[in-house]
């Protein structure tokens, strides 16, 4: 279907009707496994050579469709579906790093994500992590090591909402033999498309803006295709050299989408981070919609932006729709039309004690742990979402004392600013 435009493709990617009963609407297959023709198509299945299905936690077709979805809407080869944009992490990492290996993210990524790659990721598997600013590119470039397996960025991040200049990136991690990862949650792949400017990987939270209505936990691996994984085969054994399961080396039996094929054959049936099929129904309505989501919510936010960058309460505003932004031109270059989601963080010149005023007396402002919804959410990250984090890693990721983060909805603009401004003049 790429020969459509993205707004159609994200209503019928991936969902042609159903074969069977000739359902329209994708249906939910709430089955644990899969009926076999005979024995020689089981045997053909488990060794990965006829497609189809199995068992849920490998695959199943309501979350296939939605992987087939989000693949043509990234430009992809491929997608796996996870339980989480944390599992999503966790299976694309777990194809390429081994104990002992580095790899390099960047420090303004979201709080989770941090503790994460800081203490789990080491404690469990023995990945090392080096962050690094990530608005001077050459800072990868210097914290790489011959024991580097790749980078990580956020096209957008999370809460500050800083834009990633990710050619540049993209070439380091080019120079050094290693993939670049991006997690896309934020701008989503109607405003921003990673592999067009190097990346080789995408992750998703798909709880956020592809599902849009805070209902449907959820994560994604998306393969970019563009990675030579076996001219690196001694680096990334994994996928270049031969797996003692199927006694084949994955880049050469799928040379189109390797990384997609392993996430499943190897990484979703021994680490088991598979999606629901409800939640993947669910993401698929919500994806139906995002085109027209995102426009809102991204006209939303730089009205709502403007007026806190004027209010005599605030310090600061930290979105990169506004000209004043040192994101700006990132933007314009990056994200479609210059428009920038709808999540950034504004400062609050009382402090600590004044931002979470302001939150608590937000009353159109739902005050959750989430972003993405169609509802507008507010929240303090330095006592929660980023609370793990060191006090010089809250700072680094933007996530200072007198922050406020908003992930502003699709409601009226007006009303948003109205609560707003009650909840400043408040506090």
């Amino acid at each position: 279907m790429s020969e459509y435009q993205f707004e159609t493709l994200s209503v019928h990617g991936g969902t042609d009707p159903d074969k069977s009963t000739g359902a329209r609407s994708t249906p939910v297959h709430q089955s644990c496994a899969f009926v076999f023709k005979d024995s020689k198509h089981a045997a053909d299945l488990f060794h990965l050579k006829d497609e189809g299905f199995i068992y849920s936690r490998i695959n199943n077709p309501t979350v296939a469709a939605l992987e087939d979805r989000l693949s043509t809407l990234e430009g992809g080869v491929g997608a796996t579906c996870t339980a989480s944009g944390l599992a999503a992490s966790m299976l694309a990492f777990s194809a390429v790093m081994g104990t002992g290996d580095d790899f390099v993210s960047s420090c303004k990524i979201y709080g989770g994500t941090t503790s994460q790659f800081r203490d789990t990721f080491k404690r469990a598997f023995g990945w090392n992590c080096h962050f690094v600013d990530p608005t001077k590119a050459d800072n990868f470039k210097a914290a790489i090591t011959d024991k580097t397996k790749l980078l990580f960025v956020e096209s957008m991040s999370n809460p500050e909402g800083a834009v990633i200049d990710l050619e540049k990136v993209a070439r380091i991690a080019e120079d050094a033999g290693i993939p670049m990862i991006v997690d896309n949650t934020v701008a989503t792949p109607y405003l921003c498309n990673p592999f067009d400017y190097g990346a080789n990987v995408i992750t998703h939270s798909t709880t956020k803006y592809l599902s849009g209505h805070g209902q449907s936990m959820g994560g994604a691996v998306i393969d970019g295709g563009s990675f030579d994984w076996m001219k690196y085969a001694d680096k990334f054994p994994a996928l270049g050299k031969a797996d003692p399961s199927y006694d084949l080396v994955f880049a050469e039996a799928f040379p189109k989408n390797p990384l997609a094929v392993h996430n499943h054959a190897v990484g979703l049936r021994d680490l088991g981070m598979n999606q629901q099929a409800a939640n993947a129904y669910y993401t698929l309505l919500g994806i139906e919609t995002l085109h027209l989501r995102m426009e809102r919510h991204s006209a939303n936010a730089l009205k709502v932006a403007q007026f806190l960058e004027q209010h005599d309460k605030v310090a600061w505003v930290n979105y990169a729709g506004l000209k004043s932004s040192r994101y700006h031109d990132l933007a314009k270059k990056y994200m479609r039309g210059g428009q920038c989601s709808a999540l950034f963080t504004f400062g609050t010149k009382g402090g600590y004690e004044a931002a979470v005023k302001v939150v608590e007396n937000a009353r159109l402002f739902s005050h959750v742990a989430n972003i993405g919804d169609t509802k507008s959410l507010i929240i303090h990250p330095a006592s929660t979402t980023h609370s793990e984090l060191h006090d010089d890693q809250k700072i680094a990721a933007g996530a200072l004392p007198e922050s406020i983060r908003l992930s502003v909805g699709v409601e009226n603009a007006d009303d948003l600013i109205a609560d707003l401004d009650q909840a400043l003049k408040s506090a």
